[in-house]
């Protein structure tokens, strides 16, 4: 008998639902609004609705299906107990034994960065490997640590918080986590602009940047063009990442680390000035790490929830 899966990924603006066969071939892929009202109230609901919608339209029976695998932007504890999830306005609650209970299917849950890194070793850009530690610049800095093919979570579901790492203490403005000098206020999206705009602010030398219009996207453009000041801008956020990198390294000592969100479209550009920096301080036995930029893009959330299935096989 043929079986299925459903990798689940829950955004603060859609939920992604993708439905697999079971060596992880991707058959069609959905998303829906996420429904914040209320304190997010439906928004488990609306998700079994759609999946019982889908299994109606394949033909497909609870016996077919080896269950759901669901990425949460929040901690998530062991056994898929969300420990508070601001961005969803949910408190604790356990996801799995809510959707089991309706949809009468085994279900794991996991942090949504974790379950992106677990797509990513088992179905993207980690294929075959069995560590890899995943850094995603968006907005913000998230990441995801997968060890022997298996999520590292913590005891309290904050492991691979990447983004909060503390990388200045004489930083004086608040992260949104509420701490002061945190990865993610120089390398995300957001900070990558920050610091461009104290480059520039400075005016000492000509550039094709400009504070108007000035953001990651066109910082990485014109250092690739060979702008100075861009260089300079690209070089001082890649010493941070680079850093914070190689300290990680020596705790975890991933075969992999990939660079996924916004800011990684700036692709092997990015990835070789990473490397470069990497090296300046990582311990010797991990130099040769690989450092790869992620290749699943937004379905690495989905393909991680099928990787959840195989991981609880």
């Amino acid at each position: 008998m043929k079986r299925y899966g459903f990798g689940v990924d829950i955004g603060g603006t859609t939920c992604k639902i993708g439905l697999f066969q079971e060596d992880g071939t991707l058959m069609e892929k959905w998303e829906i609004k996420t429904n914040k009202e209320h304190q997010g109230q439906s928004i488990l609901t609306d998700l079994t609705g759609e999946i019982q919608r889908i299994m109606q339209v394949y033909g497909l029976s609870a016996t077919e299906i080896m269950g759901v695998g669901v990425g949460i932007p929040g901690p998530v504890e062991m056994d898929g107990t969300v420990n508070g999830c601001v961005n969803l306005g949910w408190g604790r609650r356990n996801v799995p034994a809510e959707l089991e209970a309706v949809l009468g299917v085994p279900v794991f849950a996991g942090n949504d960065a974790n379950v992106a890194a677990l797509g990513e070793l088992l179905y993207g850009c980690g294929r075959g490997k069995n560590s890899l530690v995943m850094i995603t610049m968006g907005t913000g800095v998230g990441g995801g640590i997968v060890d022997n093919k298996r999520i590292l979570c913590g005891a309290n579901g904050a492991a691979g918080e990447i983004g909060h790492i503390i990388v200045n203490e004489n930083e004086t403005e608040h992260c949104n986590c509420g701490r002061r000098g945190c990865l993610e206020q120089y390398v995300s999206a957001t900070g990558i602009q920050k610091i461009a705009r104290r480059h520039l602010e400075q005016g000492k030398e000509e550039t094709v940047l400009t504070l108007e219009n000035v953001d990651a996207k066109e910082v990485f453009q014109a250092a690739k063009s060979g702008d100075h000041v861009a260089k300079v801008i690209v070089q001082e956020v890649c010493a941070i990442l680079g850093k914070a990198m190689a300290n990680m390294a020596v705790i975890l000592d991933p075969e992999v680390f990939a660079l996924g969100g916004g800011v990684s479209n700036a692709g092997d550009f990015l990835a070789e000035e990473v490397r470069r920096e990497y090296k300046k301080y990582v311990f010797d036995a991990c130099k040769d790490t690989s450092i790869v930029i992620a290749t699943l893009g937004n379905d690495a959330g989905i393909y991680g929830g099928m990787g959840l299935l195989k991981e609880n096989q």
